[in-house]
């Protein structure tokens, strides 16, 4: 019977677990987007897990979201996420850089330049600056020209990530981010070819991951998508026609993974995931919701035929998580004060249990 402690094959990799670390931004990395030794102990410690998936890694300067977070457009970049690589594959794991464009969500103030998106919409939230929380700004619409090298540039992260020793990585579609606005029916009001119909929504999508697998293969690219997920304001119409259309198109491409959130109705997911041929990672918790993922969530959806499930904030005070799950152990709690406050502290200070034979 398949259980969270069976292997599975992932493209080249096997994983001893189906347990899968979720990315969650830390924003522990420089000014300039560079990983940090703390970073490195971190995803170190928690390696036991079947797959790591890191915090979303801007693929432009553009594209950065938050303050703190780290990036993967320069060589410089690059080269500081080889200790994070070489920490996690030396204690065991496996590990996929996420990669994240904010699109409309950010501000001037993180990156000096107006954000850009779909349609110019604005995100509905106060975003991360460096002086603090501020109004989403308006976005400049991209021109239909420039669309194509926002898809480029996942690939060119990629290429570097890959460079850089992850084993892949995986494309932020999900939480209304960049490619989750142009799947959205709210954010992306566009007339051209990525705007509109289904077929047109799901185009960017699709370019984006068609030159990330042409740049790094399909067996080390994954993607993340939270249908009918309402984050930073993005509403979704036909949620299950257009996911539908959405997988059918990314199900030639020989994904390493689609990685689903539990944003929208069970009956929904369900439904992708008869849709989906290939590995699907599920992840039962509704994004920013009070429920962490537990053992009876995962062993439901991996009977309803998921095949990896990924916990998120169980990983963050648990580096352990995965044998804790295993023997039944309490989940520890985690100090939400200390999520972004950035430092050691919430970080690198949470403990294994200690086990005895």
């Amino acid at each position: 019977m398949t259980t969270l402690f069976t292997s599975y094959r992932l493209g080249g990799l096997t994983l001893p677990n189906r347990v899968v670390m979720a990315p969650m931004a830390r924003v522990r990395a420089t000014a300039s987007g560079l990983a940090t030794p703390s970073m490195a102990t971190y995803y170190a410690q928690r390696a036991t897990a079947g797959l790591i998936v890191t915090e979303g890694t801007q693929p432009s300067v553009i594209g950065q979201s938050n303050p703190g977070t780290p990036g993967l457009h320069t060589d410089e970049q690059a080269e500081s996420w080889r200790p994070v690589t070489a920490a996690v594959h030396a204690n065991g794991g496996r590990i996929f850089a996420q990669i994240m464009h904010g699109g409309r969500v950010s501000h001037f103030d993180t990156i000096g330049m107006q954000p850009v998106g779909p349609s110019a919409v604005p995100a509905v939230g106060d975003v991360f600056t460096p002086t603090g929380l501020q109004p989403a700004p308006m976005p400049r619409a991209l021109d239909t020209a420039e669309v194509p090298e926002h898809a480029r540039s996942y690939a060119e992260a990629a290429r570097r990530a890959v460079d850089a020793g992850f084993d892949g990585v995986e494309l932020h579609g999900a939480n209304g981010y960049l490619i989750s606005q142009f799947l959205s029916s709210n954010a992306n009001l566009r007339t051209d070819r990525y705007g509109g119909s289904i077929a047109n929504r799901i185009r960017f999508a699709v370019e984006a991951v068609a030159a990330t697998v042409e740049a790094v293969g399909g067996d080390r690219t994954g993607i993340r998508f939270s249908p009918g997920g309402s984050i930073w304001g993005v509403e979704e119409t036909q949620v299950r026609e257009l996911y539908t259309a959405l997988l059918t198109e990314l199900a030639t491409l020989g994904l390493a993974y689609v990685h689903l959130e539990g944003s929208t109705d069970e009956e929904v997911l369900v439904a992708l995931r008869r849709a989906w041929p290939g590995t699907l990672i599920m992840n039962p918790g509704r994004p920013m919701g009070p429920k962490q993922t537990s053992r009876d969530d995962a062993d439901h959806w991996l009977g309803l035929g998921a095949d990896l499930i990924s916990f998120g904030r169980a990983f963050l005070a648990n580096p352990d998580l995965v044998e804790r799950l295993r023997v039944g152990l309490p989940i520890a709690p985690v100090d939400e004060a200390t999520y972004y406050q950035g430092g050691d502290a919430g970080y690198l200070t949470y403990s294994a249990h200690q086990y005895t034979a």
